[in-house]
Order: C-alpha cells, then sequence, then structure tokens
C-alpha cells in the first residue's frame, strides 16, 4: 500500500511532533514535510506532491484564511484539513466556506483527528457534530447564533485583520484589493456587528476569542 503523504503546517513544534507520531504510526499515512510558517507551507505545496494538508489558523507570517486563499489559486484540488485550538464557534464555518474541506480541534480525540484525515482524503468535507449544529442553525436563521457567523468570508477576514490592528492600507495590499474596498468592508462590519469603531471591533473579536 502506497501510503498518503501530509504536510503539517503548524508553528508549533510539540504540536508538530505530536501530529507527527499519530500519523506516522498508521498504515496508510506518513508525514511528508513539515512547515512552521505559510510562506514555508506554500513553498513546500510547489515543489513537492502532498496528498493533504493539514494546516493551522495561527501562523506567524499570515493566517491560515489568507495562506488558504493563495494556495487555492495553484492547488485548488488539494484536500486542506484546518486543525486548530479555536473552537469551531469561532471559525469552523468561515474557514469551510474559503475552500477547506474539514475543520478539527487539535485537542479532538486522535479516533476523530484520523477520520478526519482519512475523510478529506476521500474527497468528502469532514464535519463534526458542533459544526452540523452551526451549520443548521445558520440555515434556520438562529438569533442566538454569533453575529459574525453571518459575515461573508471577506468581511470576516476584515474583521480579522482590523481587530489584529492592521491598518486600512495593510490590510488592502495583504488581499489585493483597494483601499476603498477595505473601508466599505469596515462600515459594513460596523453596520452588521452594531459597533462604532476598531476599538470595538477589537473588543468583540477579543470577547468571541477571534483572536488572542
Amino acid at each position: 500500500m502506497q501510503k498518503k503523504r501530509v504536510l503539517l503546517a503548524d508553528d508549533h513544534q510539540i504540536v508538530r511532533n505530536g501530529l507527527r507520531q499519530l500519523i506516522n504510526a498508521e498504515a496508510d499515512l506518513e508525514v511528508g514535510a513539515e512547515a512552521s510558517t505559510s510562506a514555508e507551507t506554500l513553498t513546500l505545496l510547489r515543489q513537492q506532491d502532498f496528498d493533504v494538508l493539514l494546516l493551522d489558523i495561527s501562523m506567524p507570517d499570515r493566517d491560515g484564511m489568507d495562506t488558504l486563499r493563495l494556495l487555492r489559486t495553484h492547488r485548488a484540488d488539494l484536500p486542506v484539513l484546518i486543525i486548530s485550538a479555536y473552537a469551531e464557534e469561532q471559525y469552523a464555518l468561515n474557514m469551510l466556506r474559503a475552500g477547506a474541506n474539514g475543520y478539527i480541534r487539535k485537542d479532538a480525540d486522535v479516533d476523530d483527528i484520523l477520520t478526519a484525515i482519512r475523510t478529506v482524503l476521500r474527497g468528502r468535507r469532514y464535519v463534526s457534530d458542533t459544526v452540523a449544529d452551526l451549520l443548521t442553525q445558520r440555515l434556520s436563521g438562529d438569533a442566538d447564533a454569533p453575529a459574525h457567523q453571518q459575515l461573508s468570508e471577506r468581511e470576516f477576514q476584515v474583521l480579522h485583520k482590523l481587530a489584529t490592528g492592521k491598518s486600512v492600507t495593510e490590510i488592502a495590499d495583504e488581499l489585493f484589493i483597494s483601499v476603498k474596498s477595505v473601508s466599505t468592508y469596515r462600515s459594513r462590519l460596523l453596520t452588521k456587528l452594531n459597533l462604532k469603531s476598531n476599538a470595538e471591533l477589537t473588543y468583540y473579536a477579543l470577547k468571541n476569542g477571534l483572536i488572542e
């Protein structure tokens, strides 16, 4: 049996060590390479062939959503499983909309992590019970669902970047859009979240666990 090659992308060595041991113990899987930054991840994907990418959201040079957007320009078919410390309620729906094939917590059971990897390798989406509930809430218009779950992918990206202190110009450069467009997204965010300033956006993001 030819093993499926996994690319691990996480900036914490201890996390990569644990995942490597878990994956390499399986008869059908092996870790082909590891990356600790978004830039390393994208370089490895250009240089080598992998069957699946395990991608963390928090990377030192570029967040997971931006990394996902960039890699999709040349590896549209690559299964990507987001493996994150953030709860599903905070990021799962937005990452799935951005093109991820699945989302799982780093503290999930070993069997669940392996199931998630094999599910996306088969070309299917991995949706945990929690994410399934979130999808149901979204479709039913649950009034108790956090307001950020109703944002578009781009609006969520701008929210995250503003909340981490980036300027409108910096965001425009990172997303390859105009400063005017970023300002428009900012205005929409303030309206949809019923907020008045960047400071309130940052507080909202902290309160809802979208940034640390």
